[in-house]
């Protein structure tokens, strides 16, 4: 048995295909689905989501949103998705490494929350091509 996964953004259907396992970046950490899992709906945090299809691993970036899953069906709702096609390495990395320098020099409750979020972004985009 596998799960249905679909990755839906505003303006289109992501991702739609079966899956063995996938990792959700949730809010409170990394949170892996399998088959028969418990039904439930977490709110998705800035990150890589990870989709097992037999022994191959796929990576999407997902840019915040909610889960939901039930009866090995799951619904991701995303405010942007990416996969790794789309993005070109050494953008990503010099975006994070340029995201670090503005979080690191934020004055202010505002200018932090704004870095840090362009932070995460930036880490989630380059964490989906980097090379291990």
């Amino acid at each position: 048995m596998t799960l249905q996964v679909s990755i839906m953004t505003p303006d289109r259907l992501f991702f739609n295909d079966q899956a063995e396992e996938i990792v959700l970046p949730s809010n409170t950490g990394q949170m892996g689905v399998l088959t028969n899992h418990a039904p439930l709906m977490t709110a998705l945090d800035i990150g890589v989501m990870l989709i097992r299809k037999g022994t191959e691993w796929t990576s999407v970036a997902l840019m915040g949103g909610f889960a939901l899953v039930q009866q090995n069906q799951v619904t991701v709702l995303v405010n942007e998705a990416e996969s790794p096609e789309t993005v070109n390495a050494e953008e990503a990395e010099k975006a994070c490494s340029e995201a670090t320098q503005k979080w690191s020099q934020a004055n202010g409750q505002k200018q932090r929350v704004e870095a840090n979020l362009a932070l995460k972004r930036a880490r989630a985009r380059y964490q989906l091509v980097k090379k291990n």
